[in-house]
């Protein structure tokens, strides 16, 4: 395929005439002629001074820093004073408080320095998580190719990662992959399409619509957040007060409204989704979005309901939970709220689930998210159903929807376990307390938001209010920031084992 050169893609992607370098003379100190000729070969060749094109420039109107890989020139590979110039650029960024556009395209280290020039992709990779401690966003571009260290360290360093359409993209590219091992690669492994199936990387876009992402991603971002306190919606429901089993049978509906119907309220202009974990796994059982809820850029993580059985094919395992975790790694590096959206009728059951390890996936999970440190928001949408739902409950606010629950067990299996049969569960739910109004009596969850009396035929209005309530929730969390974190959530979670022994 043909190359697009740096200066191509900063055309493509920046507003026109805003770039400005901050590209200095490289300095390479004593060199061989050879490696000297071929320098000279390659700035004739390429048209710039080094692998590397760094400087600044606007996007949809926001002010961004970039720094560009040139192929062209020895294929892009990484020297002293191409590193020099990378880490120059990113402190400058960070300096400035600029998001930043990362785009290689490079075989890896530089031969003629060797191993001196392989160490260097540490000391890259340390001036990208200076800008990340700095809560910037850091977007990669992957073009073709990328390939050796340059792919193994800062150019899979992304807190969004994208690649150009047929791109070549892997450890190590197919030739030496080959001619070191003896075997071939298949054909199409080391591509950007199939990485992204796999969850490896977030997309396939072109130059063009790398420039729409960006601006995106700036925009839900950057945009400056709402300061006036959210207006919730009164919602009419004449409905008598449900048992905790018709609440179960209710959110059992196949046509109650989900996490998608959220996602389709908060808008599509509103969001940026991931596709997987960034270490080659995926589930759309999860979804992890970046998005706009009350005027404030918050990260989603969310269980579909409908992508999982018995509507579904897609059960909560152990890469849906990798999945949740990356989200809230993700919130934590970009320093803003985090939305868990609790709708599951149980994690997978399964020898595959077993082996690959889910009480642990759980643990982690659970663990995680207790101890992150930015202002977290828990919502069970429907069915909160055994450790899947667990994993995603801890937050400085947990509301529920009046039909909500959260249960041990499957109410069968928990019928099964006492009594032996199945009949028994809904008596069970009741003497288990699993209702949204006995999780708030017990101090499990901190509110209950109405349902309108016929969710299934009004999906737009039950997510509208759903999320007035999250919107309301995060504004009480900014205004009253002693509620917010870590330490306050151990001393909440532990107080409930007080509070339970007093209640019993």
């Amino acid at each position: 395929m043909t190359r697009i050169s740096a200066h191509e893609l900063i055309h493509d992607v920046l507003d026109p005439g805003t770039f400005i370098s901050w590209d200095s003379p490289p300095q390479y100190g004593p060199i061989s002629d050879d490696y000297r000729a071929s320098l000279a070969r390659a700035q004739e060749k390429s048209g710039v001074d080094e692998a590397v094109v760094t400087g600044e420039g606007y996007v949809c109107g926001t002010r961004v820093a970039c720094v560009v890989s040139e192929f062209d020139f020895l294929g892009g590979s990484i020297g002293a004073a191409t590193a020099r110039r990378i880490v120059t650029a990113i402190h400058k960024a960070t300096e400035l408080r600029l998001p930043l556009l990362i785009s290689p395209s490079s075989g890896g280290t530089r031969m003629q320095e060797g191993t001196p020039a392989f160490a260097l992709m540490v000391s890259i990779t340390t001036a990208v998580y200076r800008h990340k401690d700095a809560h910037l966003p850091f977007l990669v571009y992957l073009r073709n190719p990328t390939t050796g260290g340059v792919m193994a360290s800062w150019g899979s360093a992304g807190h969004f990662t994208f690649a150009e359409p047929d791109s070549l993209l892997g450890f190590l590219g197919p030739r030496v992959v080959e001619l070191t091992t003896g075997t071939p690669i298949p054909h199409g492994v080391q591509s950007g399409e199939n990485l992204a199936r796999h969850g490896v990387i977030d997309g396939v876009i072109s130059p063009q619509q790398l420039r729409t992402a960006v601006g995106k991603i700036a925009q839900v971002l950057l945009s400056p957040p709402a300061t006036s306190k959210p207006v919730v919606a009164h919602i009419e429901n004449n409905q008598h007060a449900k048992s905790a089993w018709e609440s179960i049978q209710a959110t059992r509906d196949p046509q109650r409204p989900g996490l998608r119907d959220l996602f389709q309220v908060i808008g599509a202009d509103q969001i940026i989704e991931l596709s997987g974990t960034g270490d080659g796994r995926t589930s759309p059982a999860i979804r992890v979005v970046l998005a706009r809820i009350g005027g404030r850029p918050v990260v989603v993580i969310g269980q579909d309901r409908h992508a999982q059985p018995p509507l579904g094919q897609h059960p909560l395992g152990t890469a849906a939970l990798r999945f949740a975790r990356r989200g809230i790694a993700l919130a934590q590096s970009l320093n803003i709220p985090l939305i868990s959206v609790i709708d599951t009728p149980g994690a997978e059951l399964s020898q595959a689930a077993e082996e690959e390890g889910m009480a642990g996936s759980i643990a982690r999970t659970l663990g995680e998210l207790v101890d992150v440190d930015v202002p977290t928001v828990s919502v069970i949408l429907g069915q909160g159903c055994g450790g899947g739902a667990l994993a995603m409950l801890p937050a400085d606010k947990v509301l529920a929807t009046s039909n909500g629950w959260l249960s041990p067990l499957p109410p069968e299996g928990a019928s099964a376990i006492i009594y032996r049969d199945t009949v028994h569960a809904p008596a069970m739910m009741e003497e288990q307390k699993v209702s949204a109004q006995a999780l708030c009596e017990a101090g499990i969850i901190d509110g209950i938001i109405p349902e309108v009396q016929d969710a299934a035929h009004q999906p737009q209005v039950f997510a509208a209010a759903v999320l007035d309530h999250v919107a309301h929730a995060l504004w009480e969390l900014e205004t009253n920031p002693q509620r917010v974190g870590r330490a306050q959530r151990f001393a909440h979670y532990e107080k409930l084992v007080d509070a339970f022994t007093s209640v019993t």
